[in-house]
C-alpha cells in the first residue's frame, strides 16, 4: 500500500464524504438560491480537513482496538504502515490547517462549530463515551450530525432553527444506523470489551431499540413540513423511505438471519442520502 494511500485511509474518506455531501445540504438550503460556489468549496475545503483530522486522531486512539477488530485490523495503523508520531502530526497539520481556512476564509462561528465537532468525536466519544457506556453512539452522534449545520452557518454566519432539525434528524437516525452494524460485528466489540448495546444488553434488546428509534425517526422526518421549511414533494417521500426503513427494522426483530442487520445498515445509509435529497428537490422545485 503506498503511502499516500495510508494516509488517506487513516482520515476515513467514506465518513468524512458522507458528512461533506450532508454539509452541502446544509448549504443549499440555508438560501433561496444557490451560495456562491467559491464560498461552498472553501468552507467545505475547511471541515473537511478538520473531520479528516477527527477521524485520524479516532484511528491513533483506537489502534489497539482496531487491530483486534476483522472490520479495521487492516488499517495503517495496525498494520504499523505509519508510525503513532507521524499521524499524530498528520492530525495535527489537518486540524490547524482546516481551522485557518475557517476562521479567515469563512467565519469564526463555523470555525468553533467545528472545532467542538471534532474534541466531541475525536476526543469525548472515542476517549471516554464508546468505552463508559452502551449509549455511547446516542451521545456522541451529536457530533456527527453537526454537518448541515455547520454547512448552515458557513452561508448565513448564523444558527437557524431548520438548521438544527437537520442535526436532528441525523442525530436519531445515528442510533438505528449504527447498532445495525454493531449486531453484524458483536463479536468483534465483545472481544475488546467495547459495551455496545448488543454486547451489554444482548441482541433482541438492540433490535428493539432499533424499533424505537425508526419510529421516532419516522416522526422526526416529518418535521420539515409541519414547519412549512418544505412542501408536500419532501412529505410524499419521507413517509415512502420512513415506511420502508421500518419495514427492515420489523424484518430484523422478527427474523434471527444474520444478514438482515447489514440489510438494515445499508438501507439506512440510502435513506440518510434520500431523505435529503427530497429536502433539496422540495427546496428548489416549489420556489
Amino acid at each position: 500500500m503506498s503511502l499516500f494511500k495510508n494516509y488517506f485511509e487513516l482520515t476515513k474518506p467514506k465518513v468524512v464524504s458522507m458528512m461533506l455531501i450532508t454539509a452541502i445540504v446544509g448549504m443549499l438550503l440555508a438560501t433561496p438560491n444557490i451560495p456562491s460556489f467559491q464560498i461552498m468549496i472553501i468552507a467545505l475545503l475547511g471541515i473537511g480537513l478538520c473531520a479528516a483530522s477527527a477521524a485520524t486522531i479516532n484511528q491513533i486512539i483506537d489502534r489497539n482496538i482496531d487491530a483486534g477488530m476483522q472490520r479495521t485490523s487492516g488499517r495503517p495503523l495496525p498494520q504499523g504502515e505509519i508510525s503513532l508520531i507521524n499521524a499524530s502530526l498528520f492530525a495535527l497539520f489537518l486540524m490547524i490547517m482546516g481551522t485557518i481556512i475557517l476562521i479567515y476564509f469563512v467565519n469564526t462561528l463555523t470555525a468553533l462549530l467545528t472545532i467542538c465537532s471534532l474534541i466531541g468525536y475525536a476526543f469525548i466519544y472515542t476517549v471516554f463515551l464508546k468505552r463508559a457506556t452502551p449509549q455511547n453512539i446516542v451521545i456522541g452522534g451529536l457530533a456527527g450530525a453537526a454537518p448541515p449545520l455547520l454547512g448552515w452557518t458557513a452561508i448565513t454566519n448564523s444558527i437557524d432553527p431548520n438548521a438544527l432539525l437537520l442535526v436532528l434528524i441525523i442525530f436519531v437516525w445515528t442510533p438505528p444506523h449504527f447498532w445495525a452494524l454493531a449486531i453484524y460485528r458483536r463479536d468483534d466489540y465483545a472481544r475488546e470489551s467495547i459495551p455496545m448495546l448488543p454486547v451489554t444488553h444482548g441482541v433482541k434488546f438492540t433490535k428493539l431499540q432499533i424499533i424505537l428509534y425508526t419510529i421516532l425517526l419516522f416522526i422526526v422526518s416529518l418535521l420539515p413540513y409541519v414547519v412549512l421549511m418544505s412542501g408536500v414533494i419532501y412529505l410524499i417521500a419521507s413517509l415512502v423511505l420512513g415506511i420502508i426503513y421500518l419495514y427492515t427494522s420489523f424484518k430484523m426483530y422478527f427474523y434471527d438471519d444474520n444478514d438482515y442487520p447489514m440489510v438494515s445498515f445499508q438501507y439506512s445509509v440510502y435513506y440518510i442520502f434520500l431523505i435529503f435529497a427530497a429536502l433539496l428537490l422540495d427546496h428548489f422545485l416549489v420556489q
